[in-house]
């Protein structure tokens, strides 16, 4: 998908047209991030984790600019949306991904991808003193079931950790509000002049910078040359289609949704993280997680598909 796609803005796709083009986003966005948490945990084996986010942040810093300086894209940032910039920036690139790397080390990852996906309570939350938002009945209905899923999924386990299990589980919490904020801040700025591709660019290259600096002084990374085949591969995927596709995918979702239906429509994302790790990590596949899967999809289902006569 081109980066054009991010241009319309929301509503401007009327009816069954509009409906198919936000499932086939949110879809995007499912495969996407939902398939960046195997991969991502595949490369934890052999990569630190602040190594690996400076990999990942410059490489979608250089590429997403470098696109953008090709098709003759302005590089300058308006002054008035460069605070917005940078405070979105921060909380959905930055502390998102240090807070996950971190707890993948601290505890399974279908477990943390669970508990990032708390993130549409928080979002909701804080949209009703920052947007003005009242989530409509559907939303709620929606927002139950995939709530439901997700503790499903994450199951009575949860209430048995003790205080030195909480670590993990705190730091994908932290990500969860922080995502959840940017997310929020993103739709109350509205409209951006700049293009999608130079926003996201920017904030990669905000991010990176101390992200460079923490690495050079906390950690020793093996070479590449000493990498086995599966980091490669991971990493592929998780610069290619997390890094440079989803994160603008993201911009652009929550662009055209309310806060309401970009939030909940991510809870398709944890069902494929964990059928990832399933496949990739050899997680057990258990009737929780296909109840879970239900639940979320009929979520996603509810808030998305609307009745003909609200159209």
């Amino acid at each position: 998908m081109g980066l054009h796609a991010a241009a319309p803005a929301a509503g401007t796709v009327p009816g069954a047209q509009g409906t198919v083009a936000k499932v086939a986003l949110i879809l995007a966005i499912g495969l996407f991030w939902g398939g960046n948490w195997p991969a991502v945990k595949t490369v934890l084996f052999e990569l630190p984790p602040i190594t690996l986010r400076a990999i990942g942040f410059s490489t979608g810093a250089l590429a997403l600019l470098a696109w953008a300086r090709a098709r003759g894209l302005p590089l300058k940032v308006p002054a008035a949306e460069i605070p917005w910039l940078a405070a979105t920036g921060l909380l959905n690139i930055l502390a998102f991904n240090l807070c996950t790397a971190f707890a993948q080390l601290m505890m399974p990852t279908s477990r943390a991808a669970i508990i990032a996906f708390t993130m549409p309570v928080w979002a909701a939350l804080l949209a009703i003193p920052l947007l003005g938002e009242r989530p409509g009945g559907r939303q709620v209905v929606g927002l139950a079931l995939g709530l439901g899923g997700l503790l499903v999924l994450l199951g009575p386990e949860a209430l048995r950790g003790g205080a030195g299990d909480l670590a993990g589980p705190f730091l994908v919490v932290t990500a969860a509000v922080s995502w959840a904020l940017g997310t929020v801040l993103m739709k109350r700025r509205g409209s951006w002049r700049s293009h999608v591709a130079v926003v996201t660019g920017w904030q990669y290259a905000l991010s990176a910078l101390p992200v460079i600096v923490l690495a050079a002084v906390l950690e020793s990374a093996p070479g590449p040359a000493s990498w086995h085949l599966p980091t490669w591969l991971a990493l592929g995927y998780h610069l290619v289609f997390s890094i440079c596709i989803a994160q603008i995918l993201w911009f652009v979702i929550v662009k055209r949704l309310t806060v309401a239906q970009s939030t909940i429509a991510t809870l398709v994302i944890p069902v494929v993280g964990v059928a990832g790790s399933i496949l990739v990590l050899g997680d057990p596949l258990t009737a929780r997680v296909l109840i879970a899967l239900a639940l979320v999809v009929s979520a996603v289902a509810c808030v998305m598909v609307r009745r003909r006569r609200s159209d």
